[in-house]
């Protein structure tokens, strides 16, 4: 595994993963996310649905808790994981836990993962002198990357996690990737991209779907001259913050929603004949309304898990490229701007 950097604007790295695979002819790009799965399958799709989605990452995350209830029967197998699960040309990440259902930072398992690239952990807590002790300790190591674990939190520790996230960060070898665990939030990954991190978890968009809503943020950061206001679905981006808000203090079953997503459940939506957002490409959005997404959420009908996890990890997907492009056009400040505009 080899990180090429292609451009750093004010920390923020641009470039592509190099000789991943069995053979060491796959790239990844950076900034990037993985996909994330259920033991190998993405939530709610099969894998005929999951090649319908545009964008979707080259490496896949597992997580070695689920792996480990099947050793028994991998073994017997003997064909590896990825064949196992249906992706034998994909890249695999596997992870100690599932960031989704997470446990307390530092877990660790004395299993190795033979033939596997290891990516060295990071820890040390809220500590600068552990942190760096840490960073510098595992930098000795001969790990093809670093996890920087435990910066996940509530978000009035923020501050104080960012500026250890600088300091752990600039005393990491350049040459190697940087993968965040539990950071997902559109507003959160960009903030941690300026400070050199260069791959995340993708469980957001599933979190979403599991709340029975959808992403309908704007990153699209061109600038129209002839709108005063950003626009998305034909509603002004500031009306929709504040309705979020309020929508937020006044939904008790939705204390987790963001301001990024819209709760298809709602009565408004019975008679919306809009799709999810207007524009999308995904299956769901060129096929499908929002209304008809809340009547199979409200019949509890399984395909709503489906479109409304096409969508979320579409657009998700699709947020990750925008970043990119931002950082070749030295725009990613625009972009910033708007997701946080966004947020709540």
């Amino acid at each position: 595994m080899k990180l090429s950097l292609t451009k750093v604007v004010n920390g923020c790295r641009l470039g592509k993963i190099k000789n991943l695979g069995k053979t060491g002819d796959r790239t990844m790009d950076i900034p990037g996310c993985l996909l994330y799965t259920k033991t190998g399958s993405a939530p709610h799709l099969t894998h005929h649905t999951l090649h319908n989605i545009h964008g979707v990452p080259a490496m896949a995350q597992l997580t070695l808790s689920s792996l480990a209830e099947y050793y028994e029967v991998l073994a017997e197998y003997k064909e590896g994981v990825g064949k196992f699960i249906g992706m034998p040309e994909s890249l695999l990440y596997c992870s100690l836990h599932d960031p989704v259902s997470p446990c307390p930072a530092g877990y660790i398992t004395n299993k190795v993962l033979q033939k596997s690239v290891i990516i060295g952990v990071i820890e040390g807590g809220d500590v600068m002198e552990e942190r760096l002790r840490s960073a510098r300790e595992t930098a000795k190591r001969p790990v093809g990357g670093f996890l920087l674990d435990g910066f996940q939190g509530n978000p009035t520790t923020l501050v104080t996690r960012l500026h250890l996230l600088s300091s752990v960060t600039a005393a990491l070898p350049e040459d190697k990737p940087r993968l965040i665990c539990g950071v997902s939030r559109p507003d959160e990954v960009l903030e941690c991209i300026e400070r050199g991190v260069d791959l995340f978890e993708s469980f957001f968009p599933y979190q979403v779907t599991e709340r029975g809503c959808a992403l309908t943020f704007s990153f699209d950061y061109q600038p129209n001259p002839e709108e005063t206001l950003l626009q998305q679905n034909g509603i002004q981006e500031e009306i929709k913050y504040v309705d979020q808000i309020k929508k937020i203090k006044t939904t008790g079953c939705n204390e987790e929603m963001t301001s990024f997503e819209i709760n298809l459940k709602e009565k408004k939506y019975q008679e919306d004949f809009h799709p999810l957002v207007r524009g999308c490409s995904c299956y769901c959005c060129k096929n499908h309304t929002r209304a008809y997404i809340h009547h199979l959420l409200v019949t509890n009908e399984l395909l709503a898990g489906v479109l409304l996890m096409m969508h979320n990890f579409e657009h998700y997907f699709g947020f990750f490229h925008s970043i990119r492009e931002a950082l070749k056009s030295d725009r990613l400040a625009k972009l910033k701007e708007l997701i946080c505009r966004q947020a709540s």
